[in-house]
């Protein structure tokens, strides 16, 4: 009878201990899921539910957090505009040589970051517009302004009347590493966003001459993300949803993806994105300095420790390097205590400044570190606001469009100052037949390295009498004019 007794309590016991277990695997145990909103209106969950959704029962990155929270803020942008089949954004956009001019419809996307309504694209897709539409992932189509253009960077800068949209977060781009999964989110085809998928294969990836201006910064963020043409301007995100870069464009043969795409890093793209909202034109700092790569002909010359940094191949008259004492030959090894290793890298860290911040450069001089401060500045060697029509892309000055050279022209020319004529309409330049192309190097007996300068030592175009410069075959043409 004892021994029944015994039976029967241990039964008892072990049905318990199994309740007991399952409430606590049910109950105890499970993830809270308690729904709440951030400040782009998407519904998220709460810390512990997003962390166990990146990975699946498989072990395999799970996407769909970062998808549901950034789909609904990638837009479809719309463009019209009338060219001709020569114009290369025109074959770009409708690859028709042979007509006449016509009405061309362009496409790309667009990301919204506010909730107000603006919009990040890139300079290609809109820098021909006439009218620029956008549509949203729930269709509504709303007409965009156009608040600035850089094709610096190739970004640009919309605007829509529309309040409580959906937008993505600010991630930080310095913070990706080499084969993280990123997604590529766009609306190439107006039929709602879509999301492709792949990992970051480079970073800084520079030397693709993509981008347009003589201060052109290319530092991209290369995937492996399936693009195509009409995902210019959309997204590039992480796995928390939060935007990393603006896709902008794919390397290929044929148009088409072929497995390198390329993003503007969201370092690059906030900077220029707060100049544009505030000035409506990108406050660019310069250095001050002609710079190349370090090559192992370069480390063995200057007997560098290791093949690394950017060669300092000229230091401009009265840019801030000189000011800092740096020269021709020194190595530059850090910007502002960020390590650089190629002209990109110094590219991307000098391009989130604006002219008059203070920064320091770490470089090699005959095999010593040394580290200076320095004040940027602008192209025009100052501090002062940077306009449209300081880099030719305002106002005609003398009929023509001007624009500051490049670091490689003045390379080749052997210069480190001058203006090229990149357009010429009616106007005294028109009159005395100057070429497109036409490089001044000085009006009135002064150096000019911008379109302001030749408005500003010609009293605002009131009294012109000499110009000094070289002709596109390589010839130096000057002009004398009466008084």
């Amino acid at each position: 009878m004892k021994l029944k007794y015994l039976l029967g309590a241990l039964l008892m016991a072990i049905f318990g201990a199994a309740i007991a277990l399952f409430a606590y695997t049910k109950i105890v145990d499970k993830p809270v899921i308690a729904a709440m909103k951030d400040s782009s209106g998407i519904e998220v969950q709460k810390a512990r539910a997003y962390l166990t959704s990146l990975q699946t029962q498989e072990g395999q990155i799970d996407f769909t957090y970062a998808a549901e929270l950034t789909v609904h803020a990638v837009v479809h942008v719309h463009i019209k505009m009338t060219g001709s089949p020569d114009n290369p954004i025109m074959q770009w956009f409708y690859g028709d040589r042979n007509s006449k001019q016509r009405e061309v419809n362009g496409y790309g996307s667009g990301v919204i970051i506010s909730s107000d309504g603006y919009i990040i694209t890139n300079n290609h897709v809109v820098e021909s517009a006439e009218s620029v539409d956008v549509t949203l992932n729930d269709k509504r189509t709303f007409t965009a302004k156009v608040v600035g253009r850089d094709p610096g960077t190739d970004i640009a800068l919309l605007k829509i009347k529309a309040d409580n949209l959906p937008f993505i977060k600010y991630g930080d781009s310095e913070q990706l590493k080499l084969g993280e999964w990123v997604l590529a989110v766009g609306n190439p085809f107006n039929l709602t966003s879509t999301v492709t998928a792949g990992i970051v294969s480079a970073k800084g990836r520079g030397g693709l001459n993509l981008n347009e201006g003589p201060y052109s910064i290319e530092s991209f963020i290369q995937t492996d993300a399936a693009l195509n043409m009409g995902n210019s301007g959309g997204a590039l995100v992480n796995t928390k949803g939060l935007l990393v870069g603006i896709t902008s464009a794919i390397l290929s043969p044929n148009g088409a993806y072929a497995g390198n795409s390329f993003a503007i890093p969201v370092t690059i793209v906030k900077k220029v994105v707060n100049d544009l909202k505030e000035f409506g034109h990108v406050q660019r700092a310069l250095i001050g300095v002609n710079i190349k790569d370090v090559e192992s002909d370069d480390a063995d010359k200057l007997k560098l420790p290791e093949v690394r940094g950017i060669l300092i191949t000229r230091v401009t008259d009265d840019g801030s390097a000189k000011a800092a004492g740096l020269k021709e030959n020194d190595v530059i090894m850090k910007f502002d205590g960020t390590d650089v290793n190629t002209v990109a890298e110094l590219q991307e860290q000098v391009g989130q400044h604006r002219p008059g911040d203070k920064a320091t450069v770490t470089f090699l001089r005959n095999g010593k570190e040394n580290t200076v401060p320095l004040v940027l500045k602008n192209q025009a060697g100052n501090t002062s606001v940077v306009t449209a029509s300081m880099d030719g892309a305002g106002e005609l000055v003398f009929g023509a469009r001007l624009e500051p050279l490049g670091t490689p022209e003045m390379n080749s020319l052997d210069i480190d100052y001058g203006v090229k004529v990149t357009d010429i309409n009616d106007g005294k330049f028109k009159d005395i037949s100057m070429a497109k192309g036409y490089i001044i190097l000085s009006v009135n007996g002064k150096k000019v390295k911008t379109a302001q300068d030749v408005k500003d030592y010609t009293n605002n175009e009131k009294s012109l009498k000499s110009i000094s410069g070289i002709q596109p075959d390589g010839t130096i043409l000057n002009y004398q004019f009466g008084n």
